[in-house]
């Protein structure tokens, strides 16, 4: 059986602030349990709820020399839905009421998360064949791997698999910082290792250094190879092109389920979504005080108000939007200005407009069941999660063409009477409205087309088996077996 360690920053269900969370919580669970074990590591923050920190269960402790300081490192475990958790904890790194805040502290707590995570596996026994590490947070496992950790006989064949979930964060400070945290001698800070730009950079050396690497969907692990979305490692990623795949992310088909979904009116599925799936559309315009028409076209937007996710193309075009028979219910937090713009257009035309400036899971359900459309007009997206949660309920994605959008969401064609959703490939706001409104002309004046898009965009399979199967593949071939 394969050994295999998850290490991470978060995973639902203990904390969660992005899709990061999402994967690392939910795909162990598909590994198949007679030839993998699969096990998670993550910090023990206090901001987890009680009522979860009171499941867990002491293991062991020990102290680790760290910036010439001796450090309390304890280690905890929970079983949760199957899959072994462990939790590794330290008041003073992790004791805030978020899992990040401060970068340059941020920076030195994940150094030492990294360092504590290796030196705890002897402890509790436990030797994975493979560390699969995600994002900046864990990147420098790998180096420590290759470094001093790479003299003991218990981690000498340990093999390790890097995972960018977005580029665009990399863990960059100047050189002689980075090298602090890391107690990692000159040999390391050159441009071929940890050295980008005259900084330090932690995901560069997970890149430079993890056995294999991973991005979360096809056109993403391509796209980083180009300079527009290499976020500076375009060049690296093209040089490490050889151990680099995509594999898309999945959701958990039992969580987000409109058949048993427990958050929403109106329960459906593909064979009754056209008979039941527009109550859930006026319970929704009820509770948001929106003009209540279950044949008006809802567009929904779930996401964080950046400008990674195309907010400054709706900022471009929805006052010749709302001037179109059409509803648009936004939730999520993020920038300023973006927050305020969408409460300015939901008190500009309060009839068509809900802002819900705040996040909550059980109204994205509720957003999702009840929207005809999903917009989701991102400048890049290494994979997207709302758009398969979409699909998912039935509510046909509006997107770019950029990262896992284009790999999950097929171009409707009305000649052939084919694709799951609509689509644009510049990043342009007028041909981003076009394609709404093409999307508004099917709903309004070809309903059975619609409802054979929307049947189709349901029987979609973007559960997280068949990610599991590529990853098993992963395993099988870094590890030689």
């Amino acid at each position: 059986m394969k050994k295999i360690l998850f290490v991470a920053s978060e995973a639902v269900p203990f904390v969660k602030t992005g899709g990061l969370a999402d994967v690392v919580g939910s795909l162990p669970k598909c590994f198949n349990k007679e030839f993998f074990d699969v096990r998670v590591m993550i910090p023990k923050y206090l901001c987890i709820n009680e009522e979860l920190r009171n499941q867990m269960t002491y293991m062991n402790h020990f102290y680790m020399d760290y910036l010439e300081q001796s450090r309390y490192v304890g280690i905890l475990q929970c079983v949760y839905e199957g899959i072994t958790f462990y939790f590794i904890d330290n008041e003073g790194y992790f004791n805030g009421s978020r899992p990040y805040g401060d970068s340059l502290y941020d920076l030195e707590k994940f150094c030492f998360f990294s360092r504590a995570a290796l030196s705890s596996l002897p402890v509790i026994g436990f030797q994975p064949d493979v560390i699969h590490c995600h994002d900046w947070q864990t990147a420098l496992i790998p180096v420590l791997l290759k470094d001093r950790f790479h003299e003991g006989e218990f981690f000498r064949s340990i093999k390790s698999v890097i995972t960018i979930h977005n580029l665009k964060f990399q863990g960059v400070w100047d050189v002689k910082t980075i090298q602090r945290l890391t107690s990692l001698p000159d040999y390391y800070f050159t441009p071929d290792k940890l050295e980008a730009y005259k900084d330090g950079n932690l995901l560069k050396g997970g890149i430079v250094y993890g056995d294999a690497i991973t991005t979360v969907s096809d056109t993403y692990a391509q796209e980083i190879k180009m300079p527009f979305y290499g976020e500076g490692l375009d060049g690296l990623i093209r040089a490490r092109e050889g151990s680099l795949r995509g594999i898309l992310n999945g959701i958990d088909y039992e969580e987000f389920d409109p058949e048993t979904d427990t958050y929403i009116i109106q329960n459906y599925h593909a064979g009754n979504f056209s008979e039941e799936k527009g109550k859930n559309k006026l319970a929704l315009q009820k509770e948001l005080c929106l003009c209540q028409d279950e044949k008006i076209f809802m567009v929904g937007i779930v996401s964080r108000l950046t400008d990674q996710k195309g907010l400054d193309l709706i900022r471009c075009v929805i006052d010749e939007l709302c001037q179109d028979h059409i509803q648009l219910v936004i939730l999520g937090t993020g920038e300023e200005r973006y927050e305020n713009m969408f409460r300015h257009y939901a008190w500009k035309y309060p009839d068509k407009v809900s802002a819900n400036i705040y996040y909550s899971e059980a109204m994205s359900h509720k957003v999702y069941a009840a929207c005809d459309a999903f917009l989701m007009p991102s400048l890049f997206e290494p994979c997207g999660l709302s758009q398969l949660m979409a699909l998912r309920y039935g509510a046909v994605p509006i997107v770019r063409e950029t990262g896992g959008l284009k790999d999950t969401v097929e171009p409707y064609n009305e000649f052939e009477s084919s694709g799951t959703g609509f689509s644009f490939s510049n990043y342009n706001a007028h041909e981003m409205l076009d394609i709404i409104r093409y999307a508004q002309r099917v709903y309004y004046d070809k309903k059975k087309e619609w409802n054979m898009l929307t049947h189709r965009a349901m029987k979609k399979d973007f559960s997280w088996k068949n990610s599991a199967v590529k990853y098993q593949e992963l395993y099988d071939w870094i590890t030689g077996c």
